[in-house]
């Protein structure tokens, strides 16, 4: 109980939508990809330095791309489930389905 309460703490902005309600399983997970874009990410900047082959370089920014399409989709079920079911169980569906429309276009939008 002690780890919730210093979880939510954590919260900001909107604290029944934050990263802090997701299960600490799927926190890591999404970490642990992100960490590895990061790593892709860096690897791809090198190989543009080192002059690297223009072909090649779209190739890998196309796995992160990819790999980052991953993360929104991890992301989005978790929030769903996390997030936005909890709010709509505690009557507050039509604030947490306008927000999630409002992300959600702006995700689509520049995807």
């Amino acid at each position: 109980m002690a780890q919730t309460a210093k979880r939510r703490k954590l919260a900001l902005g909107h604290p029944e939508s934050s990263a802090v309600n997701l299960p600490e399983d799927v926190r890591t997970a999404i970490d642990a990809r992100l960490a590895r874009i990061e790593g892709h990410v860096a690897a791809i900047r090198r190989m543009m330095a080192a002059g690297e082959d223009c072909d090649a370089l779209l190739i890998q920014a196309s796995a992160v791309r990819s790999a980052l399409n991953g993360v929104l989709s991890e992301l989005m079920e978790a929030h769903l489930t996390s997030c936005i079911v909890p709010r709509t169980s505690a009557g507050q569906a039509e604030v947490a389905i306008e927000r999630l429309r409002k992300a959600l276009a702006t995700v689509l939008k520049r995807g």
